[in-house]
Order: structure tokens, then sequence, then C-alpha cells
């Protein structure tokens, strides 16, 4: 049976949301999407109906291996879109995230299987995200964020933990992208702002940013 676009946006926001545990609350649901508990409640016993979640009132939902499957393959459309947007099309890393959100809800899976062949299989999005496989399997990453580095640390700069146009614009105008090696030279003690080397370049981060960027060593 094929899903509707509100349980894909839904099984997304589980699958951001979930715990080391797989637990999720009703609440948590609720502020993410911007959408009142009751009609979160109602969704959710669909979902128990289908054997995605678990679910007790009163309780934090537990997402089944099959809701976490089910979650990850509507990842896998978005963000295989946002690659195809960007390799094939031209797109910057900051102008694809609503075209995706659109495109994600297109049930013909020969069309995102022929997507991932066009693209040579890619294990990452853009954004420095793993992209689920066609069995909703996640390539786990060891990654940390750059506000939790030390003076003297020189890091790989992997993904970012927010994907909005403004955020990546600002990276954008600091030619911090993917795959830079970044160096932190010093860190305020009053801000915890963050002054670091690219290249040849330095730049000034705050800790607003520092903490939204995720380097491997």
């Amino acid at each position: 049976m094929k899903t509707t676009l509100t349980e894909e946006n839904y099984l997304k926001a589980l699958f951001h949301l979930v715990d080391n545990e797989g637990k999720v609350t009703i609440n948590e649901l609720s502020k993410f999407l911007n959408v009142k508990m009751p009609s979160v409640n109602n969704m959710m016993k669909k979902f128990a109906e289908k054997k995605w979640v678990i679910y007790e009132t009163y309780k934090p939902l537990i997402v089944t291996e099959s809701g976490k499957r089910e979650a990850a393959l509507v990842v896998r459309k978005h963000r295989l879109t946002e690659m195809f947007l960007v390799k094939k099309m031209n797109f910057g890393w900051e102008n694809v995230h609503e075209i995706a959100e659109q495109l994600e809800h297109v049930h013909s899976q020969i069309f995102f299987d022929k997507m991932d062949e066009i693209l040579d299989y890619p294990k990452f999005d853009p954004h420095g995200e793993p992209i689920p496989d066609k069995d909703g399997n996640i390539i786990a990453q060891d990654l940390q964020k750059l506000s939790s580095c030390e003076v003297g640390e020189t890091v790989i700069f992997a993904s970012v933990t927010l994907s909005d146009d403004a955020f990546l614009s600002y990276l954008n105008d600091r030619m911090l992208l993917l795959n830079t090696k970044v160096k932190i030279l010093k860190i305020e003690s009053f801000d915890k702002s963050m002054t670091i080397e690219i290249g040849n370049n330095k730049e000034i981060l705050s800790k607003k940013a520092a903490e939204k960027i995720l380097v491997k060593k």
C-alpha cells in the first residue's frame, strides 16, 4: 500500500527525532511538525496498526524496525534528489531542499533507483548526510561538533546539522565547503566564537555556527 504525503512527512519526522533506544514522544513530533497533539495521536494510532510504532497512551512511542525502514526510505528519496540536483543539474547545495521536499513524495521506486545509478550510488548527500540504501540501512559516522574541538586541532568538515538556505549561504561566503580542512586557531573565552584557518584564509565563526558544523578527525 502506498504511503500518503502526510504519512511520509510523519515518517521523516520519526527518522530525525528517534533516540538511540528507538523512542520519541508525541510532544516532540507535535513541535517538530507544528501539528496539534490530538492529530499526532491519531496518526500514531494508524502507524501502530501498520506496525511502524508501538503506541501506548502517555508513554513514548517506540519505533519498530519496520517503521525505521519506512522512514529511512523516505529520507533516501529526499537525499538522492538533493544529490541529483547538485551533481547533475548544477544547483547550489543551498537551493535543493525545497525541491527535494516535493519530489520525495514520488512513489516510483524505479525512478529513484535510476537516479541512484546515474549518480554512481552515492553514500552521502550534498550536505554530508548519509543516504540510506534500498533496504533502509545507513552508514554510521563518527562525527563531532566543530564547537567541541580545541585550539590547535585540524579537522575535516564532514556534514551540517542544519541545511537551511541562510546557513548554507553563510558557509558559502566563507568558502567553508564539505571535505575542507579546518584548523582551530583561537576560541574566545567570552562568547566561544572561533577563529579558524581554511587554506590561506582566516574566518571567525560564532558559537551558533560552530555547533551546526560536524567534523571528523
